[in-house]
């Protein structure tokens, strides 16, 4: 469902994203982790049509998003690390407007988009100005708008800021549902459990390359350690941490 093929992003001489070949398939939960300025977010930005590849392809569910960016963008709901919402439109007007976005208008969208309200506790608010909703509402709003449109991939960057752990709870209970139902999310997390509880498999990014992919048991095998996917993580990007550690301290 999504596809990338030899895709590479540069700034200059700095090469943000090297040369990424990946698949995830529909039904797939995908965690994707690295470090910060591994390149996890550059990546999401260009599947999500925000970024311009320097080179090569993305595809969602076999469409070139350069060729076909508004079929390729309407399989597709995106979830950004920061909310950015449209302040003088109420929670109920932006949902609309979003799925407006989409062709999609109507009984059935309004209905929709209010049991995505009531989902995140937003439904008393859905008629408030996004102005005066808190930094958790926003991001809650936010996600129910990647939602409203029914997309067959779901691309998230960092989901859990600013949420509370009721809303972090029925996030994770709504990926998993939707996935079951054969849709396609990839997730980039800072939250290794999460990313381990939740994901069916996973891909580790250091300095632009994957470092790793597969299921939980089969990182295990790459890294030859028995442990969870902190230890595994840690394998590929901060093996020398403690030791870093100690030495600043002691300096």
């Amino acid at each position: 469902m999504i596809r990338l093929t030899k895709l590479s992003k540069q700034y200059g001489s700095f090469v943000a994203v090297d040369n990424i070949d990946l698949r995830v398939a529909p039904g797939e939960l995908f965690g994707f982790l690295g470090p910060n300025g591994a390149g996890k977010t550059t990546t999401l930005r260009m599947i999500a049509g925000i970024l311009k590849p320097t080179s090569r392809t993305v595809e969602i569910g076999g469409v070139d998003i350069e060729r076909d960016p508004i079929t390729a963008k309407s399989k597709l709901g995106f979830i950004p690390d920061r909310p950015f919402i449209y302040e003088k439109l109420t929670g109920a007007e932006f949902l609309r407007f979003v799925a407006g976005l989409y062709g999609q208008e109507g009984p059935e969208v309004e209905h929709r988009a209010l049991e995505l309200l009531t989902l995140f506790d937003l439904d008393e608010w859905r008629d408030e100005l996004v102005e005066s909703y808190s930094h958790g509402m926003r991001q809650k709003l936010i996600v129910s708008s990647a939602f409203v449109h029914r997309p067959q991939v779901i691309v998230v960057d960092e989901p859990h800021v600013g949420l509370d752990p009721k809303s972090i709870k029925i996030l994770r209970d709504l990926f998993r549902e939707y996935s079951r139902r054969g849709h396609t999310i990839m997730m980039s997390t800072h939250t290794l459990e999460t990313a381990e509880s939740l994901c069916d498999r996973i891909a580790i990014i250091v300095k632009g390359k994957i470092a790793a992919c597969g299921t939980m048991d089969e990182l295990r095998t790459q890294v030859k350690h028995g442990g969870g996917l902190e230890e595994i993580f840690l394998k590929f990007t901060g093996e020398n941490a403690a030791r870093n550690l100690v030495e600043v301290l002691d300096a």
